[in-house]
């Protein structure tokens, strides 16, 4: 019977660095948002801040940080559970 190899631990390994491509940016742009960023809600209304308040910004931002943070800690994870996984398993085709 032939056999065919599937590669286990680069399963993880590229599902982590998914993770992390989606991470970095999103944690990025959260950062920004809480320090200087606003929305572009406040570019169309009368005055600034008066259709998205700030506190309704700041929770926003906050939610994409956190959001960001937990996917580097999800690739993080599997980057480090991948050490513990076969590099290839064998199964009957």
């Amino acid at each position: 019977m032939p056999t065919e190899r599937i590669r286990v631990r680069g399963l993880a390994r590229i599902s982590a660095a998914l993770f992390a491509l989606w991470g970095v940016p999103v944690a990025l742009k959260g950062v920004w948002d809480l320090l200087g960023g606003q929305p572009e809600a406040n570019l169309y209304a009368p005055r600034p801040w008066e259709f998205v308040t700030r506190e309704q910004w700041a929770r926003y931002a906050g939610f994409e940080l956190a959001y960001g943070l937990a996917c580097l800690a999800l690739a993080w994870l599997l980057w480090r559970a991948s050490r513990f996984l076969p590099e290839t398993a064998e199964r009957e085709a």
